[in-house]
């Protein structure tokens, strides 16, 4: 049984086979014109010889008029033939036989007016039949010789039964008869060769091109940033996720170094062998962690690099969003039973209080209420980040809002305004959610509130202008975070302080993606320097 595809297999071949044979016969149009310029250039040159030179060439010396009427009738077919093959692109086996035919009785009619044989003329038919066989088909190639060498035998009988020319002159025709019939059989066979070679040289361009044309497609469409570079650093090729990882328009044919020098640095040292280099790094203008991978594509001596830039900071979402979605919905369905013990344990203290007892009571109370209190704020914060997304975003203005928030965080705290202090510039305004904003921003500075010397000045918030987006970051004056804890920073439930949940960080990041934002943190600072970046389009 036939299949779907195996007919649509066969109808692919059979298109392909028919379009191989089309441009073969076009091709063949093509040759058959331009010998017909010869035929035409060698014709002319026979008529001019005769009228400028008469038979001092010993063209013509047996007949003159005969050969001037033979050149001058030849020339004319060629002309006719060139006008026919413009105008009736068609019959090609008719045309060519035509042609093949008016060289055999032009060149033997001008032969057996130049002196038969000798003359040399029977030589020029090797090259019509040569020319023939490059074009014809099947058991042509051997009628046009065998024409050809009857018609030599002919001419030279003629001179053997009218002219009493020697019977041993047969001896040269026969030889060149044969050289027809050699002639017409390897150029035939060579030009065969020639014509299967240039099918499967056009049949490969064209599945070079589809392939090349897949390949691009892929590039383009695939998720990691990918770059070809040569060995001597240049980009070739790039892809759109390149400029995603970037947080910038990329390069066009530029050295890697424009791209990231860190990146300069791993290519070198990945080439040169050494194994020292990490395969995690952070592009620093998006805060992303991308994990790099080298491949060798030369071949022939070449040495192209495949660059592969694979964005963790997205797997490491996706990962975590998974993580805090089974949480989310275990926490959900047990909230209930959890905080109506939580109420009895918090109720139960305040009895203990209101009873009365020692300073050893009030303390071990206050711990119990510490503790109710933390998970209550837990399963509050998990409930609040299945609200994520279901942002309402509008314009605001950062400057009015942070100032706002400086004094609402000062008051409830109660601290010192002068301990927060901001620097904003021009161009300020976001899209984000009024309510997502002030937890994002409170988180932060609840954070770097913590953790910093407490003094006046101890917390910056600054919102600036860069060339990829708007950024804002709160700055402390802390000990900063230990570069070995930096990945764990945006992780759920992780702290390094004892009275928090481990949430804080991981919901502001979560509520920044939910605006259209980043957070990350940014290395390189005395204290911690947390950024929240609105990103702007690529230009």
């Amino acid at each position: 049984m036939i299949n779907a595809f195996d007919v649509q297999s066969v109808s692919l071949a059979g298109l392909r086979s028919g379009e191989a044979q089309s441009d073969s016969i076009e091709s063949f149009w093509v040759s058959l014109k331009y010998f017909n310029f010869y035929r035409i250039a060698v014709s002319a040159v026979f008529l001019l010889a005769v009228v400028m030179y008469g038979d001092l060439l010993n063209l013509g010396s047996h007949s003159i008029r005969l050969f001037l009427y033979a050149s001058a009738g030849y020339l004319g077919l060629a002309v006719l033939f060139q006008a026919a093959m413009r105008k009736w692109p068609a019959y090609f086996d008719l045309q060519l036989s035509v042609h093949v035919l008016a060289d055999i009785v032009a060149l033997i009619l001008m032969m057996y007016a130049s002196g038969g044989f000798r003359s040399g003329i029977g030589v020029m038919l090797l090259i019509s039949l040569a020319g023939a066989a490059l074009v014809s088909r099947g058991i042509l190639m051997l009628f046009y010789a065998a024409i050809a060498s009857i018609a030599l035998l002919l001419e030279q009988s003629y001179w053997v039964l009218v002219h009493d020319a020697s019977t041993a002159n047969f001896l040269q025709p026969g030889l060149l008869s044969i050289g027809y019939f050699a002639t017409a059989l390897i150029t035939n066979q060579l030009a065969q060769r020639v014509i299967r070679n240039e099918r499967v040289a056009r049949q490969r361009g064209i599945d070079l091109a589809n392939q090349l044309r897949i390949n691009q497609l892929v590039i383009q469409d695939v998720q990691d940033g990918i770059l070809v570079v040569d060995s001597n650093g240049l980009v070739q090729q790039q892809n759109p996720a390149v400029t995603i990882l970037l947080g910038r328009a990329a390069p066009e044919l530029d050295q890697i170094e424009m791209y990231s020098a860190e990146l300069a640095e791993r290519l070198s040292a990945w080439r040169s062998g050494r194994p020292d280099y990490s395969q995690t790094m952070k592009m620093g203008e998006t805060g992303r962690n991308v994990r790099t991978r080298f491949v060798n594509v030369g071949v022939d001596g070449g040495s192209f690099t495949l660059v592969f830039l694979e964005d963790q900071s997205r797997l490491e979402e996706q990962a975590q969003h998974l993580k805090l979605v089974a949480l989310g919905r275990l926490t959900a369905n047990i909230a209930h039973e959890i905080r109506n013990p939580l109420s009895a344990v918090t109720h139960a203290g305040d009895l203990l209080v209101d009873i009365g007892g020692d300073a050893q009571t009030r303390r071990l109370v206050t711990i119990i209420r510490d503790n109710a209190n933390r998970l209550d704020r837990m399963v509050r914060d998990v409930l609040e980040l299945s609200r994520r997304d279901r942002a309402k975003r509008q314009e605001i203005d950062l400057g009015d809002a942070i100032k706002s928030f400086v004094q609402e965080f000062s008051q409830i705290e109660r601290i010192d305004e002068g301990v927060l202090t901001f620097d904003i510039s021009e161009g300020r305004k976001v899209e984000v959610d009024p309510v997502h904003f002030n937890q994002i921003i409170w988180n932060l500075v609840r954070n770097a509130w913590r953790h910093c010397t407490k003094n006046r000045g101890s917390v910056l918030i600054r919102v600036v202008r860069r060339r990829h987006g708007l950024e804002m970051h709160v700055i402390d004056d802390g000990g900063g975070v230990p570069a070995e804890l930096q990945a764990q920073l945006f992780e759920p439930f992780f702290t390094t302080y004892s009275g928090g949940t481990g949430l804080g960080l991981y919901i502001a990041r979560e509520l920044c993606a939910a605006n259209g934002a980043t957070l990350d943190y940014v290395d390189g600072h005395d204290g911690a320097d947390f950024r929240v970046l609105w990103k702007s389009a690529p230009t």
